[in-house]
C-alpha cells in the first residue's frame, strides 16, 4: 500500500473506524430472559359451575281486542292497559311494567283488511312468589294470565359467580400443575389469564302458559314453584413450563 494511502481519509473517519473496531459486543438481555423465551407455553381452560334455585318470577298478563276500526281498537286496548297498570301499582314487592304492545290487521284472501286486532301485555316481576301470584289472580278480570316464567336475579347470580371464582382458580392451578408434571416439567409460571362468566342459562323447568279463562278474580292464586339455573365461571390462560423451581 502506498505511504500516502490514508491521506484520502479525514482524521475523523479514521477515529470512528478505530472506535467501532474496539467496541465490545453486548448481549440482548439477561440469561434468564433467554431461558424464558425458550420455555414451552401451554394454553389451558378450567371452569366451575353450580345449579342455583331461581329466585324471581315474571308473570305475563295479556289482553286481545278485535274491532273494525283501528283507532277504536287502539283506544280500548290502551284504556285496558292503563287500568291494569294502575290496579297493579302499590303492591309491595311486585314490580309492574308494560310488556309487548301490538296492533295488526286481519285480511281476507284478496288482501283486503276485514278487521283490526290488538294485544297488550303487563309484566309482574317479583322475588316474592306468593305476592306476585296473588296480584295476578286479582288482576285476571282486567287481563288474564298468559305466561309464567322463572329466572335468577342478577344479584343472586353475582354472589354465586363470586363463590365459583375461587373454585375455577383452583381447578386451573390443579390442571396446570398436572400438565406440567405429565410432560416432565417441574412447575409452571402463569403468563396471562382471561376470566369469563357464562351468565345464567335458564333450565327448562317450571314454565306455565295459561288460557284466558283459567282464572277469575275470586280464583285461588296459582301455585308457583321455581326451577334451577346453571351458573358457570371459566378461566382461560397461558402458562410457561419450567424445568427448575429456581428463578
Amino acid at each position: 500500500m502506498p505511504k500516502n494511502a490514508f491521506s484520502r481519509f479525514s482524521p475523523l473517519a479514521i477515529c470512528l473506524a478505530a472506535s467501532l473496531m474496539a467496541t465490545p459486543a453486548f448481549s440482548h438481555g439477561p440469561q434468564h430472559d433467554e431461558k424464558e423465551h425458550r420455555a414451552p407455553r401451554l394454553s389451558l381452560q378450567a371452569q366451575a359451575s353450580s345449579e342455583v334455585q331461581q329466585d324471581t318470577v315474571t308473570i305475563t298478563l295479556a289482553s286481545e281486542i278485535e274491532g273494525q276500526d283501528q283507532a277504536d281498537v287502539a283506544k280500548r286496548l290502551t284504556e285496558q292497559l292503563n287500568k291494569t297498570l294502575q290496579a297493579a301499582r302499590g303492591e309491595k314487592g311486585v314490580e309492574a311494567r308494560n310488556g309487548a304492545y301490538r296492533l295488526w290487521p286481519n285480511t281476507d284472501r284478496d288482501g283486503k283488511i276485514t278487521a283490526w286486532r290488538g294485544r297488550a301485555e303487563v309484566l309482574l316481576e317479583s322475588k316474592d312468589l306468593p305476592a306476585a301470584a296473588a296480584l295476578a289472580a286479582r288482576l285476571s278480570d282486567h287481563m288474564p294470565i298468559s305466561n309464567i316464567g322463572f329466572s335468577l336475579s342478577p344479584e343472586a347470580r353475582a354472589v354465586e359467580e363470586q363463590r365459583l371464582l375461587q373454585e375455577a382458580a383452583e381447578a386451573f392451578s390443579q390442571r396446570a400443575g398436572a400438565a406440567a408434571k405429565a410432560f416432565g416439567f417441574s412447575g409452571y409460571d402463569i403468563r396471562n389469564l382471561d376470566l369469563g362468566g357464562s351468565g345464567t342459562v335458564y333450565s327448562k323447568g317450571p314454565e306455565m302458559v295459561m288460557a284466558r279463562a283459567a282464572f277469575s278474580a275470586d280464583a285461588a292464586p296459582p301455585a308457583l314453584e321455581a326451577g334451577t339455573a346453571t351458573v358457570t365461571v371459566s378461566v382461560q390462560g397461558q402458562v410457561a413450563l419450567r424445568t427448575t423451581d429456581k428463578p
